[in-house]
């Protein structure tokens, strides 16, 4: 059965959103990436279990915006602390930690639905791997048949315009055939915000992004 996998960081106010924090406030930033991954968890919930998801975090819940309740939200998965040098690093590792297949993502897209998941998850049947490219120029998901070929994103820079064409050339490199998963656009700017908020209306996100918006 897919496994799916989430790398994101505690919303601690200062330490996530940093970006979006110069325009609204650490504290807003952090109530607005808590929404994100309360919506992100729920989604990948929704799809396969709690029993199937695994968390891999950095950071101290219990320092975090809204900490109690992502803990109870975490209930049945696995949780486990992130572990490289680098954010690639730290990817391939939390992919390597649990069997395959594997569906990954991050907590800036908190649009995501359990279909959407469950659609890369499937895209695993034709392909090795499946990858979703976000309208930054990132990516907002990889699925693998096999985590080892998450080896492939050491050396990959991340949060550039050009990731998503240097992870996927990195992947087809080590002999990984890769399927295309829909573009998704991750929370990094008040435009973004405003922009996932509308699509996603009746989302813990788009309640908050009004709150803190205000």
């Amino acid at each position: 059965m897919t496994r799916v996998l989430v790398v994101a960081k505690a919303p601690v106010p200062g330490l996530v959103k940093t970006r979006l924090g110069k325009d609204i406030g650490a504290d807003a930033a952090a109530e607005v990436a808590a929404a994100s991954l309360l919506d992100t968890l729920a989604a990948c919930a929704d799809a396969v279990g709690p029993r199937q998801c695994h968390l891999s975090l950095s950071g101290d819940l219990d320092e975090a915006v809204h900490g109690e309740r992502i803990q109870r939200r975490l209930a049945d998965w696995w949780v486990t602390p992130q572990v490289g040098e680098d954010f690639a690093a730290r990817l391939a590792h939390a992919h390597a930690e649990g069997p395959g297949p594997v569906v990954q993502v991050g907590m800036d897209t908190p649009q995501v639905t359990a279909d959407l998941l469950l659609e890369v998850a499937e895209g695993l049947g034709a392909h090795d791997g499946v990858l979703g490219p976000a309208e930054d120029g990132g990516w907002w998901v990889l699925g693998l048949r096999d985590p080892a070929h998450a080896r492939a994103l050491v050396g990959v820079e991340m949060s550039t315009p050009t990731t998503y064409d240097d992870t996927r050339a990195a992947l087809v490199a080590a002999g990984v055939t890769v399927g295309l998963a829909p573009v998704l656009r991750d929370v990094d700017t008040v435009a973004d915000a405003e922009a996932v908020a509308a699509g996603a209306p009746s989302s813990h996100f788009a309640h908050t992004w009004q709150e803190v918006a205000r």
